[in-house]
């Protein structure tokens, strides 16, 4: 087994735009015991949508699973949701996830950042409900559903970080 290579694990998402090749869009990720929901956005790196929804198995299985998707999308770099305690310290959730990420990292060679989660499986399930969704119908879409709203604030603050940057260069002398 490879050593992850720190680098590899971005601390800012806007630090994945630059690594991304063109046409490559990122993936967004929502990490639950028993499924993975998935988001990819467009190539202009400003809208996610909802992708599919994995069945967690053995972790290999998972793995090649979400290779095979990075490769059919033309992912260049990945959102993983860290879902925090609410007061904003981190739990056993959150080692697994880091966990999981170092063992996905060690497989395949991609730029990773984490994004807070917290509240996107309640926000999400919140519009269903205000929809009128039928609760299988909820089941089949919250996952992947969280992973395009974990991926959609990661985008918000890669837009953001680009229109700081922007202005900044457009005051320089």
């Amino acid at each position: 087994m490879r050593k992850v290579s720190p680098v590899m694990i971005v601390r800012n998402p806007a630090d994945l735009k630059p690594a991304l090749k063109r046409g490559q869009a990122l993936l967004g990720l929502d990490l639950g015991t028993k499924t993975i929901g998935l988001a990819r956005c467009d190539r202009a790196l400003m809208f996610a949508a909802p992708l599919e929804t994995l069945r967690r198995s053995k972790f290999t299985k998972d793995a090649e699973a979400l290779m095979a998707i990075i490769e059919r999308e033309e992912i260049g770099g990945l959102v993983l949701g860290l879902p925090f305690n609410m007061d904003g310290s981190e739990g056993p959730r959150c080692q697994s996830t880091r966990q999981f990420a170092t063992n996905l990292l060690s497989k395949i060679d991609i730029p990773l950042a984490f994004w807070d989660e917290r509240m996107s499986t309640q926000a999400v399930t919140r519009t269903l409900l205000e929809n009128d969704t039928t609760r299988k119908r909820r089941a089949e879409l919250v996952d992947k559903m969280a992973a395009a709203y974990i991926l959609q604030g990661a985008l918000d603050a890669i837009a953001h970080d680009s229109a700081q940057t922007s202005a900044q260069k457009s005051y320089l002398p």
